[in-house]
């Protein structure tokens, strides 16, 4: 096993892996920014080290400074994490020419699945169904012939890197496609530096439904079941359940060979998923691309199937079998995971920012909470505002979906808006609670939501009160002077002249 490992990554993922790493006892390293200099992550490792100011290019995206870092401190391997550098290719090969192990799949495989096109076309060989599409040709001509003679209307242009919805456009009219073609080239060229666009037919209202896998260096290829990752917002996933409410046992084993297949295919080593988009009309299922890295919502997995995946992690980068065959696992329970994020979704989901005065997760049997920030932690606008991942396990879904209600209700986070309300009515909606919901959920039912009006809560009526009678006791205080200059706490008893006083009748 591994003697040190320096994390690649801040915030919550940084001390989901930092938390492994201790109970494995393997020392730890931890990067930041100026902005991260006392951030959770810093306090928790063994080691900490700057790596630059607080843009994400000249810190956490900056490759030589990272790899710098654990040569100089004495590094063996090297976690990725998501995001940032988890899944760029020449980092993890550069990782590996300097002679530490990278705590992912190989470079090879990245470069194979990390473009959509080259992985549509692998996955195709492999006998993965895909999305009807085009990729054959950058023209525009040749674009606009495909659209119209083989696709059809509607349609997705998409970036051939990247993803979060960077690059894509939703075309229903053949006239708006030639726009929709430029406009896609400009955001990826500026999103991910490559321009390259391809055609996809638009499946209407999917339901988007992933596969969790894991490769070792010993042949071994088994998937950890699935992940409904359909309640979104701007094709990022915020609420994720397992097991999917639209899986039976006939399509959840087709699905789960698909990805064993992918995972052959490409000879593909350590934790990855398999995204599919599933037609709920027919039931018929595309892949729509693979994540070579941990995923954000890995721990619903890690709570019905009873398998640590950052441990097994570090188990098949150190050259060790995957220690379970694929009969032996299974699934057990319903758990629920929602993003907590630091904005405000009734005004454009707009990002907000500043210190967390007051932090109180909720506690109970089955709820797990995955944070990056605690009381007086700044958030900040160079990252992403996810604050945390509270996650439940629940007997059955009902149980799950009544549990995170619950838990939601009693997670307090003060001095920033975050989106808890807003969680509490898409969880609470009927079509979620029917297992109905599908990717255009959130803008079909929730386009204009608005948090209920209401009484304040006593929190805010108790925070409100202190702060009154704080202020009163401020303007009545007469300091003690003492040589001269006033002394002391304005706020204590003893600066107060007057009142009781010892041995007074």
């Amino acid at each position: 096993m591994f003697q040190k490992i320096l994390i690649a990554n801040r915030g919550e993922v940084a001390v989901r892996i930092i938390r492994a790493c201790q109970e494995m006892g393997i020392p730890t390293v931890a990067v930041y920014s100026d902005a991260d200099a006392d951030a959770l992550h810093t306090m928790l490792a063994d080691e900490s080290v700057r790596i630059g100011p607080p843009p994400p290019g000249q810190s956490y995206l900056c490759g030589d400074c990272i790899l710098e870092a654990a040569q100089r401190l004495g590094c063996d391997a090297v976690h990725p994490g998501y995001g940032f550098l988890s899944e760029n290719a020449d980092f993890a090969e550069a990782v590996q020419q300097a002679g530490l192990t990278w705590i992912g799949p190989d470079p090879a495989a990245m470069r194979a699945m990390g473009s959509k096109t080259s992985a549509r076309a692998a996955m195709q060989a492999a006998g993965v169904p895909i999305v009807p599409g085009y990729q054959e040709s950058q023209d525009d001509a040749d674009l606009q012939a495909a659209a119209a003679q083989h696709i059809g209307f509607p349609l997705l242009v998409k970036a051939t890197a990247g993803g979060g919805g960077k690059g894509m456009r939703i075309v229903e009219d053949p006239a708006e496609l030639p726009a929709a073609l430029q406009s896609a080239r400009r955001e990826a060229q500026n999103a991910f530096g490559d321009a390259r666009i391809y055609l996809e037919k638009l499946i209407q209202s999917p339901r988007h439904i992933e596969f969790q896998v894991f490769g070792d260096h010993h042949g071994n290829a088994i998937h950890l079941f699935e992940r409904e990752c359909s309640i979104q917002r701007r094709h990022q996933k915020i609420v994720e359940e397992t097991p999917s409410p639209l899986l039976d046992a006939d399509l959840r084993r087709r699905m789960g060979d698909a990805a064993v297949a992918a995972v052959r295919a490409v000879g593909y080593v350590n934790a990855g998923t398999l995204e599919f988009l599933v037609d709920p009309a027919d039931r018929s299922f595309y892949f729509l691309e693979m994540n070579t890295r941990l995923q954000v919502e890995h721990p619903i997995t890690e709570q019905v199937t009873g398998v640590d995946l950052v441990k097994l992690q570090l188990q098949v980068a150190a050259g060790q079998p995957i220690p379970f065959t694929q009969e032996q696992v299974g699934q057990r329970r319903h758990a629920i995971e929602c993003r907590i994020y630091a904005e405000d979704p009734a005004n454009g989901f707009l990002p907000s920012v500043g210190k967390v005065l007051r932090a109180v997760e909720p506690v109970g049997p089955g709820v797990r909470v995955d944070a990056g920030v605690t009381t007086g932690d700044e958030v900040t606008v160079h990252y992403d505002p996810m604050i945390a991942k509270l996650i439940v396990l629940g007997e059955d879904r009902a149980d799950a979906v009544r549990k995170m209600d619950w838990a939601l209700s009693h997670y307090v986070l003060l001095g920033l808006v975050t989106n808890i309300p807003f969680l509490r009515a898409v969880i609470n909606h009927e079509v979620f609670r029917r297992g109905e919901a599908a990717t255009d959920f959130v803008d079909r039912y929730f386009a204009a939501w608005q948090p209920p009006a209401g009484d304040p809560p006593d929190l805010v009526l108790a925070a409100a009160a202190l702060s009154e009678l704080l202020a009163g006791a401020a303007v009545g205080a007469t300091p003690v002077a003492v040589g001269g200059a006033k002394q002391g706490d304005p706020y204590s008893p003893w600066q107060h002249l007057g009142g009781y006083r010892v041995g007074q009748d």
